[in-house]
């Protein structure tokens, strides 16, 4: 055989494997000119196999929209840096290609992080000037695993300074939501929520540790997912082991998406001891987790009491969101849930509001993530709060970050934590339910000027339920858009290590629904 038959075999086999994944769509549309606008991997891949993209092409596609319209056009302000290597590394993965085929699930894929953990020969920012100009010596331990996947690290994203809050930075200003340019795209994930949005890549990786993954999922009309605690390893993330809350997750326009960058990113590294818990935990893949009829006889029970930060249950702004969640609950019971509506947890709200942090965690976590590198920007936490220039930094993350951490108040918490997983738990078994459901953000997103005017609203409306308890997995969904065309979601919440049951529901809601639309702020290039 010919090594020019052998590709065209090769080519063939790969169309009609991506024809089975579930979403796919048919790759003898590929046929016609590539549609960059909310492609797929399994898109991708198809035009990879009929011979209608390279990778230097999508790679050079992405980069025109950014060029286009973040910096320019309605200036979304999502990114930060871009890979000076990626058209390169492009190069390599089509001749990989050429010479073998797909070299791992994500060949040539490219992918947008939040620029919350490393990747080798770009800085870590966090957005902030403070750390500008720091450059890690190792990739992260998912950066290693994406890259052997196959992906292509095509930039880094804005976040909430320093890893939390919505998404301002004194090294950057603020990211725009791309559905309403005046409103905050959240956080603390927000750049990356942005960017794929509106496809500067085709899938994103966020980082939560309050509801940074699911509040600019939700604001974004994308999916989302905090997995459970000791999936993914947080070795070279800021905000890393022996701190527990805090998780990489996947966030993409699509569950299948989703269910394949979870994949990749799920696994046990010595590292961080909290992967520990995850072994013997993980599927095959999560893509058998893809089930149109995943909804028909699940029992989801309903939490509609406000729960979200600073929630105002009494004005116009969260009747808005009430009434899409509301359909939202219409629409789950047409595709054949049974809802328990509603549920009562005793004394949630109470037991959310004894969270707390570590003091010794946190300064922990900070000397760990900097001895990956042998130059530090700082020997430690408080001596970065020393800092001259951390008075620069943006005033929601500076007051969050001088905020007193209390060893007495952590441990109040962690009797609470055991208490309501317990209490939560109970009341599924009680009323056998498969998830609990609740909105995603109980409000709109927030307008940008009174997130960097006094008192500066912050994470507004965002429960962070799942966060709180450390080990159960959340994911949001679209659910379609508010009266002022704001995107809402819907959360399905499990049990602990119940990721891909989620992704079956929330697969089964997507498919009955397909609430995703793109923002009309970036459109197809001409």
């Amino acid at each position: 055989m010919t090594s020019k038959t052998l590709r065209r075999s090769i080519g063939m086999a790969l169309a009609a494997a991506v024809v089975l994944v579930p979403g796919a769509r048919d790759a003898r549309a590929q046929s016609k000119p590539f549609a960059l606008l909310d492609t797929t991997i399994a898109d991708v891949h198809a035009a990879y196999a009929a011979g209608t993209l390279t990778s230097r092409q999508l790679v050079q596609m992405y980069l025109d929209r950014i060029e286009a319209y973040d910096k320019k056009g309605p200036t979304l302000n999502a990114i930060i840096t871009i890979n000076p290597d990626a058209l390169r590394e492009a190069d390599r993965l089509d001749a990989a290609f050429k010479k073998s085929g797909l070299t791992g699930p994500l060949h040539g894929i490219p992918i947008i992080v939040k620029d919350q953990f490393d990747v080798r020969g770009m800085p870590t920012t966090l957005g902030s000037i403070l750390f500008k100009d720091y450059y890690p010596d190792r990739d992260a331990f998912v950066t290693e695993k994406l890259k052997r996947a196959g992906a292509i690290v095509l930039a880094k994203a804005t976040l909430g300074e320093l890893g939390g809050g919505d998404t301002h930075g004194s090294l950057f200003g603020s990211t725009r939501n791309p559905y309403a340019l005046d409103r905050t795209v959240g956080g603390s994930s927000g750049g990356t929520g942005a960017a794929i949005s509106a496809s500067f890549a085709t899938i994103g990786v966020g980082q939560e540790g309050f509801a940074s993954i699911r509040r600019p999922s939700t604001w974004n009309s994308l999916v989302g997912m905090r997995p459970t605690a000791g999936l993914v390893s947080r070795s070279g993330v800021w905000d890393g082991w022996p701190f527990v809350m805090g998780s990489l997750g996947p966030m993409a326009r699509t569950v299948t998406d989703l269910a394949r960058l979870l994949d990749v990113m799920v696994g046990y590294d010595p590292e961080d001891p909290v992967t520990a818990r995850g072994v013997g935990r993980v599927p095959g893949s999560y893509t058998k987790f893809l089930d149109r009829a995943g909804l028909k006889g699940a029992r989801l029970g309903v939490l509609r009491e406000s729960i979200g930060f600073e929630s105002d249950p009494a004005s116009p702004d969260f009747a808005k969101v009430t009434a899409v969640f509301d359909r939202a609950l219409g629409e789950l019971r047409a595709a054949g849930a049974t809802l328990v509506d509603p549920i009562e947890i005793p004394t949630l709200k109470a037991l959310l509001a004894t969270r707390a942090n570590s003091p010794t965690e946190t300064d922990d976590a900070f000397r760990l993530y900097f001895s990956r590198s042998a130059k530090a920007p700082f020997r430690s936490r408080e001596e970065m709060l020393r800092s001259p220039d951390f008075d620069k930094v943006s005033p929601i993350s500076r007051g969050r970050l001088r905020r007193p951490l209390n060893a007495e108040n952590h441990h109040h918490y962690l009797i609470a934590r055991d208490e309501l997983t317990t209490m939560i738990l109970k009341v599924m078994a009680d009323s056998r339910l498969d998830a609990i459901v609740f909105k995603g953000v109980e409000h709109q997103p927030t307008p940008i000027k009174d997130g960097v005017t006094p008192p500066y609203r912050n994470q507004w409306g965002v429960p962070d339920l799942n966060t709180f308890l450390v080990y159960v997995p959340a994911i949001v969904v679209p659910a379609g858009f508010t009266s002022d065309n704001l995107p809402s979601s819907v959360t399905f919440l499990g049990r602990p290590y119940d990721d891909g049951p989620m992704i079956r529901l929330a697969y089964a809601y997507e498919q009955a629904t397909r609430h995703r639309r793109p923002p009309a702020s970036t459109p197809a290039l001409r």
